[in-house]
């Protein structure tokens, strides 16, 4: 086998948990080329990933939205001559490009079975999403014997990320933590104002700077946190690439963060990360790379948690994880 695509899945979190299934094929078949068939909002996050040699994008909402664009990338994978592909996403619309592409070896999760020489049973809930993601392997018979997630930075990012920091007064050998505060939807975000009084106590406590990162639409609470803390805290959110942010989360002393894509970046380049879960469970997307790693989750007597509820009215299960909660387990994490 020596040309594999691999049909990859739709959120930034959800592709580093993808990448074992890339270190495991470039294991056992470590002539082979690897392409990655992917949506653009991963695309950057699996350039950094080792073991994926060529990015091909499926734009299913923009460039790729109509049928007849549809089949102009079938075409193209049809020119690829793949000899294997392995689907890692419940597609049927993916399933069918991989079949009409002609991929004689069509490996993976689909209602339509029909569509695949080798279709795999799993539900997606029961365990950890690398774990459901490698299940297409072992379903095929390869040996998974390495289970992180693995992102390798770049020089040119560190010192980037360097002069960044030079920039705004923290020194090459200056303590700072990484606090972020977004997250994909709103109820799996730990409050403002928790944020703001373990900025404040980490402030007080160890003198430590708190660098606050995140997208542009994050910067005006990041913003609020920085006011109310001082000169010790500097707002990042809107101003670093992807690379920038990955070798930020590698210098900071612990990245804190709610079950988002910035945890799992953080631990897939090994840094020490303390995760804070609520609507979302641990044993299922909590953190898989190579760092330290401190979870914080209550049990609220919550019928529905960990429920994945969007309309949930009084969010207990991210309120029940306290300030000091987070600064013991950032006692453990350095100890």
């Amino acid at each position: 086998m020596n040309n594999i695509l691999v049909v990859n899945v739709n959120w930034l979190g959800d592709a580093v948990f993808s990448i074992p299934v890339f270190k495991a094929l470039k294991k056992t078949y470590p002539q082979a080329r690897l392409t990655c068939l992917c949506v653009p909002r991963v695309k950057e996050v699996l350039q950094y990933c080792p073991y994926v040699d060529k990015i091909i994008i499926y734009d299913e909402r923009g460039k790729h939205r109509m049928p007849w664009q549809k089949l102009k990338l079938i075409q193209y994978l049809k020119r690829e001559k793949f000899d294997a592909s392995f689907l890692l996403h419940r597609s049927m619309t993916r399933s069918l490009m991989v079949y009409l592409a002609g991929i004689p070896l069509r490996v993976g999760f689909c209602k339509f079975k029909s569509l695949l020489t080798n279709p795999i049973q799993g539900k997606q809930e029961d365990i950890h999403r690398c774990d459901y993601y490698l299940k297409v392997l072992e379903g095929y018979g390869i040996k998974v014997q390495d289970r992180l997630c693995e992102l390798r930075l770049k020089v040119e990012d560190m010192q980037s990320l360097d002069s960044k920091l030079s920039g705004v007064g923290i020194a090459p050998r200056e303590s700072f933590v990484v606090l972020n505060t977004g997250g994909n939807w709103d109820l799996k975000r730990w409050s403002t104002d928790s944020f703001t009084l373990l900025a404040k106590r980490f402030v007080q406590e160890f003198g430590f700077k708190i660098v606050l990162p995140g997208a542009d639409k994050d910067r005006e609470n990041c913003q609020r946190i920085a006011q109310a803390v001082g000169i010790k805290a500097v707002v990042f959110a809107g101003e670093t690439s992807l690379g920038e942010s990955l070798a930020l989360y590698k210098r900071a002393l612990a990245v804190i963060s709610a079950d988002s894509g910035p945890l799992h970046l953080a631990h897939s380049v090994g840094a020490d990360v303390i995760g804070i879960f609520g609507p979302t469970r641990p044993e299922i997307t909590g953190p898989r790379g190579n760092g330290r790693c401190q979870i914080l989750f209550k049990d609220v007597g919550c019928n529905k948690a960990p429920c994945y509820h969007l309309t949930c009215t009084n969010n207990l299960c991210m309120q029940s994880v306290t300030v000091d909660d987070v600064f013991q387990a950032f006692r453990k994490i350095r100890s």
